[in-house]
């Protein structure tokens, strides 16, 4: 029979070949559920991850689009690997991705219709500032109550949720659009609008921001004390402790930074793609970045690369859906597969499959 043996120390080696092998068996499961609705698995594959890149009839269109729909899920990923690597569970970032785009959208149209420079900065800090503030729920709670920020941080996605709602169909409705829910277009006003600064490419400030995340992560981690105080108390809380880490200080700080980039991936979205402020404004992009830091091993490289992937299946999806007829569910569900089987296979990173006899068992 088989069983699971531990490994005296991690193997580095499956740490870092668990998210190909995911990826792999997420074909291959992929592909069985295509195939049990009545679709070519193959064809339903490449659609997803080849035609978008390398098909020329779409790859025009698409590849400009694989970094509109990478930055924000970078972004994200990057302020919650932090907290992960130390132990501290946000898992309500579409909350104050939400949130920032809520207060950002709000900060930029109350200046309506001025023309200056400053208007889209502007909306960029109040973004930051509205993710950090939702983001500061949580975190005092556990910090003064003791409270679970798991359920906290989930909790405050939905209150999050309907104050969107709220604001599309109240405050920041708007006053020319007959009613109809939803802001005035903020990517049709100059002084709000997230430009592409390349035209065709895709490259807006949003992308320009997750690459400096990505970078002052990895800064952070590798050169920084506080890189130091997050991996140890992580790995072994007691002796970060003794180190003289505070875990209150840590939680405050993990979860700010996290809740300050989920805002500027709401306000670069609601500035630029998404344009105005709606009542399906959220995409899901704070749960799927839980994915893309894990498949990127909460490492700022690896999630830059877990969010461009992530990001073709988004578009590939969105491919196959309309050239095949593939529901969106099917779609979502293969996304989910990614991390069921990273998460699966990541047993391996900590224990070995050995063959043993029932008789030496029992022994």
């Amino acid at each position: 029979m088989l069983v699971l043996e531990k490994r005296p120390t991690p193997s580095k080696g499956w740490a870092w070949g668990t998210p190909f092998l995911a990826v792999a068996l997420t074909m291959i499961a992929g592909g069985a559920m295509f195939a049990l609705l009545g679709k070519d698995p193959v064809e339903a594959i490449r659609t997803i991850f080849w035609d978008p890149l390398f098909n020329a009839q779409f790859a025009s269109y698409s590849r400009p689009q694989l970094l509109v729909k990478a930055a924000p899920l970078i972004l994200i990923a990057i302020g919650l690997s932090l907290g992960f690597r130390a132990g501290i569970w946000n898992i309500g970032a579409e909350g104050q991705y939400i949130m920032g785009a809520v207060f950002g959208a709000a900060a930029g149209l109350a200046l309506y219709p001025a023309e200056t420079r400053w208007i889209f900065p502007l909306m960029i800090v109040a973004g930051a500032f509205g993710g950090f503030l939702w983001a500061m729920i949580p975190a005092i709670l556990k910090t003064k109550f003791r409270t679970n920020e798991i359920l906290v941080s989930l909790l405050l996605v939905y209150v999050a949720e309907n104050i969107l709602a709220s604001m599309a169909l109240g405050a920041l409705r708007n006053p020319e659009g007959g009613g109809f829910p939803g802001s005035r277009n903020l990517s049709q006003w100059p002084a709000a609008a997230n430009k592409e600064l390349i035209a065709g490419t895709g490259l807006h400030w949003g992308v320009v921001a997750a690459v400096i995340a990505v970078i002052a992560a990895y800064v952070l981690l590798q050169r920084h004390i506080l890189g130091f105080q997050i991996k140890l108390s992580g790995q072994a809380p007691r002796a970060a402790r003794f180190a003289g880490v505070k875990p209150e200080t840590l939680v405050v700080l993990c979860m700010g930074l996290s809740g300050a980039l989920a805002g500027l991936a709401g306000v670069f979205e609601v500035a630029g793609p998404a344009g105005q402020i709606s009542i399906d404004f959220n995409q899901g992009y704070g749960f799927t970045a839980i994915i893309v830091a894990f498949l990127g091993r909460l490492h700022p490289v690896g999630i830059l690369l877990a969010g461009l992937l992530m990001a073709l299946t988004y578009i590939g999806g969105e491919l196959a859906q309309f050239m095949l007829g593939l529901p969106s569910a099917a779609i979502q569900a293969f996304q989910g597969m990614l991390l069921f089987f990273l998460l699966a296979v990541d047993v391996l990173s900590n224990y070995r499959i050995r063959l043993a006899s029932f008789g030496r068992e029992a022994r």
